[in-house]
């Protein structure tokens, strides 16, 4: 699942830079005759030249890696019991997902870049501001019949926001702060998983993707979708012991993203990992600590060999809560987690929350069943 935050053509910020210097040229700024004003030209061709590539080569496309600052995978979508097998049949998880980022300096400045409304005498103390408002609706079948030993599940995840974001004190000589909203659907997001348990540990491997359908233009500032496909796939580990209730799950994978056909741009190949350490307080209630790490393994492609070799990376950290009840013959959900992100480079941070609330089979009563797990998420 993609980070909702802006994405813009490459080609526009790149051709933006480049056009600036040749009008430069074509307006006969350089090659006077008079020596005194050649100096003085030139030298103000090599500034105006020099900040004109400091800037793009800071915060175009490349700059802010993954095409903006934006990734496929969304960090924190795996949290605790992420490993451990469900009951079979149909169920629902919704997820209430809310994130603010934000951006200072030339990464700030670069969003005027985006939106193709770049001036050389932008500020380089910009700040950017990102607010984005989703709902995950994720409809999941899990599979009765064991395969290669363990129990496969299926499933597709829909996505509808809103995304808003605002550059502030990013003024140029004729235009002040820039602002974009968009309300609409987002890409989908087709996933497989395989989950395996052996007592206290267990084991899953996924595989997911993404089919770029949704509300999404190079030239904005907010974007729904993020216009490109991309393939992510790995495996993870939960520890849970039902006599202590202590828990701990990692997941982590990587991300293949495909050309985007808009801006011939290409994301590099994406390494994450998601993390959650809990404590469960009864059968019902449990309290810890979730956090993730995502870092861009190799070079995004298609920007001109100047703006080359950018690379992100962010990290976070923070609380969780959840409980879970039954609803008749059917088990509920509830949790509340929230990130605070740290370490970030080339790409927007803040903070983010996740509500999410899912309804599944529950497991069946036993008489006595003492090696099986407590809950069933």
């Amino acid at each position: 699942m993609p980070k909702l935050r802006s994405v813009s053509a490459l080609a526009c910020s790149h051709a933006t830079t480049v056009g600036f210097i040749h009008k430069l040229t074509a307006r006969g700024l350089v090659g006077r005759r008079e020596a005194t004003d050649r100096r003085a030209v030139s030298l103000q061709l090599v500034k105006v030249t020099v900040a004109a590539l400091v800037v793009a080569a800071a915060f175009p496309k490349s700059s802010r890696a993954d095409e903006g600052g934006t990734s496929f995978w969304l960090p924190g979508q795996f949290a605790n019991l992420a490993a451990v097998p469900g009951e079979p049949g149909w169920s629902l998880a919704t997820v209430y997902y809310h994130g603010s980022v934000g951006d200072s300096g030339s990464v700030a400045a670069s969003g005027e870049m985006t939106a193709g409304r770049f001036n050389p005498t932008v500020k380089l103390n910009a700040n950017a501001t990102e607010r984005t408002d989703i709902i995950f609706l994720s409809p999941t079948y899990t599979f009765a019949t064991r395969l290669l030993g363990g129990q496969l599940a299926v499933g597709v995840t829909g996505v509808f926001g809103r995304n808003a974001v605002r550059l502030d004190d990013a003024r140029t000589a004729s235009q002040g702060s820039i602002s974009d909203s968009l309300v609409g659907i987002g890409d989908l997001y087709p996933i497989a998983t395989m989950r395996w348990n052996a007592g206290v540990n267990n084991f899953t491997t996924y595989l997911t993707g993404d089919i770029p359908v949704g509300a999404y233009d190079p030239n904005r500032l907010a974007i729904i979708g993020i216009g490109h496909g991309a393939i992510d796939g790995g495996g993870g580990y939960t520890y849970f012991d039902t006599k202590t209730g202590h828990e701990f799950s990692a997941v982590a994978g990587l991300t293949y993203n495909f050309k985007n056909p808009e801006t011939q741009y290409r994301n590099g190949l994406d390494f994450h990992i998601d993390w959650a350490a809990s404590q469960f307080l009864s059968k019902h209630v449990f309290v810890g600590l979730v956090g993730y790490y995502y870092n861009q393994l190799t070079n995004d492609s298609g920007a001109l060999p100047i703006f080359d070799g950018f690379k992100s990376r962010v990290a976070a950290v923070g609380p969780q809560i959840g409980y879970l009840f039954p609803i008749e013959k059917m088990q509920g959900y509830l949790s509340l987690r929230s990130y605070a992100e740290f370490d970030a480079a080339n790409r927007p941070s803040g903070w983010n929350t996740w509500l999410t609330f899912s309804i599944s089979p529950a497991e069946p009563e036993t008489v006595a069943a003492p090696t099986r797990r407590m809950v069933t998420k």
